[in-house]
């Protein structure tokens, strides 16, 4: 009888060890299946929660693709990224594209999928009040980010739009870098300051400064922020293409079908240093100005207007056909499936 329990102990653990083995292996098989894509992000921000639901919820593996996520703190080092093949994607606004597209690069960065179709940056006074006017901007200081960037570019238009001379009526100070800004203003630079989530809200909760508007809201629809790589990585890799733009255009729609607690939820691990609340208001910030595409499509004529800011601003002196650096045949079959 002892000999019969123990030879049923012995089957009993070599079972658990195979099928153990078995486990691992289809575990390790599972994950070498996933082709790795470095992609380099602008900054970190809320306004970018379709991305980050894409990669917590799964999407992105769903098609075969392990997201290898960077910050580069800026467009200008997204593009040097994306030029000297230190990640496969770039995520910054278009604009960095149709400058590289102007130098004459033959491997020039084609865009192929768009994100946020506003600017999410909101303005921050250190006094506050419940009246504000963008005429309040006259003869006060501003840091609104790198000259020649998106979010600066559409502030100058939001000022020309109320009839302020963004060269006459205000100091611009763009000598501060991206990542610098709100601790900049905290420490008693300018008057105001432009601010994406959840800094912006962070830096209201600190009493260090009040959200008085959003520049999106005020500015309109143009394209933001979006996905691009060089032509040649496009060409060569299309299925990961376009299994990246399906997984994002699913986050995409998550997002637009959920509620901001639900968002916050599933983003929090992106955002450790803000509370569930705090990130929920955020989220719901950015749903009030209908700041995200519904799609990965970017349409014509946002990219006429997009161009048509960047001429204001006195950037672009040669506009850039829209099929030479938009490529949209991804998102419309991420769309049409």
């Amino acid at each position: 009888m002892k000999k019969i329990i123990i030879t049923i102990i012995a089957i009993v653990i070599l079972v658990c060890i195979v099928v153990g083995m078995i486990f691992i292996q289809k575990s390790n098989n599972n994950k070498s299946d996933l082709k790795t894509i470095q992609v380099n992000e602008v900054t970190r921000s809320v306004f970018y929660a379709p991305q980050y639901v894409a990669i917590s919820k799964g999407f992105f593996k769903d098609h075969g693709i392990e997201i290898e996520l960077t910050t580069g703190q800026g467009a200008d080092a997204v593009m040097t990224a994306v030029l000297s093949n230190q990640c496969d994607i770039g995520f910054a606004g278009p604009e960095a594209s149709i400058y590289v597209y102007n130098e004459g690069k033959e491997d020039y960065t084609q865009v192929f999928a768009q994100l946020t179709k506003k600017d999410g940056s909101f303005l921050i006074s250190r006094k506050q009040t419940d009246n504000f006017s963008w005429q309040d901007l006259k003869g006060k200081t501003v840091i609104p980010g790198r000259k020649g960037g998106v979010p600066y570019m559409t502030l100058e238009y939001v000022l020309r739009k109320n009839g302020i001379d963004p060269k006459k009526d205000l100091v611009l100070d763009d000598s501060i870098k991206f990542d610098l800004m709100a601790g900049a203003f905290a420490s008693g630079n300018a008057d105001y300051v432009t601010l994406f989530e959840p800094t912006a809200s962070l830096t209201q909760n600190q009493k260090k400064g009040y959200i008085v508007a959003s520049v999106g809201k005020e500015a309109g629809e143009i394209p933001y922020t979006a996905y691009f790589a060089k032509k040649s990585y496009i060409t060569n890799n299309k299925d990961t293409i376009q299994g990246f733009t399906d997984a994002i255009y699913q986050g995409q729609q998550w997002v637009k079908d959920h509620s901001s607690k639900e968002i916050a939820e599933q983003i929090q691990s992106f955002f450790p240093d803000t509370d569930i609340d705090l990130l929920t208001t955020v989220i719901q910030n950015y749903k009030d100005i209908d700041a995200w595409n519904d799609t990965p499509i970017l349409k014509e004529e946002a990219f006429n207007r997009l161009q048509e800011v960047m001429s204001m601003a006195g950037e672009l002196k040669n506009k850039v056909p829209y099929d030479k650096i938009i490529n949209n045949s991804f998102a419309e079959k991420s769309v049409n499936k």
